[in-house]
């Protein structure tokens, strides 16, 4: 992976690889928070700031740990960004905080952000972890945004209702709805809500894979079939 290219890590962070359609890791926080978008969009930037952070410090650090003790270090590390993090949005994001609550310090047990700190940003240099930290992050980020998005118009008929908590008061213009007479459906913000929306984006990319692939099959097929014939 070392010598990947920067183009390489990006399309793994944000499709290939993506942590909550491929991986499957941090589903603890993904279904718990999406219920609205900004909800999705506020944990996802907390999560982004996090990853890109300790996959920064790890790489500077990653010559200096020792392997026996490299794993607590490393989650010391996160766990400070976290609490920074947290405290910083119960400063100025108030209201958005006590929404995501526990969710926010539980970006330490995340998965996704151990997993890269050990398997990337502890070999790769500064520049790659940090492409690394930051492809993977806006990855989550867009499955968090695209889930919260969807569950809020199908459930509540509305689409960035909650804008201002992020974005000030200026921002509830921002405010989409399906119309007054629709009602929601409330499968949508409930729990079995979360699961089935993200076995759709799964399944979206599924095939959105598959026919990639083939594209590029018969793409291969029909330039050998021209060589053959030339």
């Amino acid at each position: 992976m070392a010598s990947a290219s920067y183009a390489r890590i990006i399309q793994d962070g944000l499709w290939s690889n993506n942590q909550a359609l491929v991986a499957l890791l941090g589903l603890c926080p993904l279904l718990a928070v999406t219920n609205t978008a900004v909800n999705g969009l506020g944990l996802g930037i907390a999560t982004t700031a996090v990853l890109v952070a300790s996959n920064v410090t790890v790489s500077l650090i990653r010559n200096l740990v020792r392997n026996e003790v490299r794993l607590p270090v490393f989650v010391m590390v996160i766990a400070s960004f976290v609490t920074a993090i947290e405290l910083g949005m119960n400063a100025y994001f108030h209201e958005l905080h006590k929404i995501l609550g526990i969710f926010i310090p539980l970006i330490v047990t995340n998965c996704a952000i151990i997993g890269r700190a050990e398997a990337f940003a502890s070999k790769n240099n500064l520049q790659r972890s940090l492409v690394d930290g930051l492809s993977i992050g806006i990855g989550f980020t867009l499955v968090l945004l695209t889930l919260g998005g969807l569950r809020e118009l199908i459930g509540q008929g509305t689409l960035f209702s909650q804008a201002h908590l992020m974005f000030g008061s200026g921002a509830e213009a921002l405010t989409l709805t399906l119309g007054e007479g629709y009602h929601g459906m409330l499968l949508a913000i409930l729990p079995p809500g979360a699961f089935i929306g993200l076995g759709l984006l799964i399944a979206i990319k599924s095939v959105i894979d598959k026919r990639l692939q083939q594209r590029v099959l018969a793409k291969s097929s029909h330039l050998a079939n021209s060589e053959t014939a030339t």
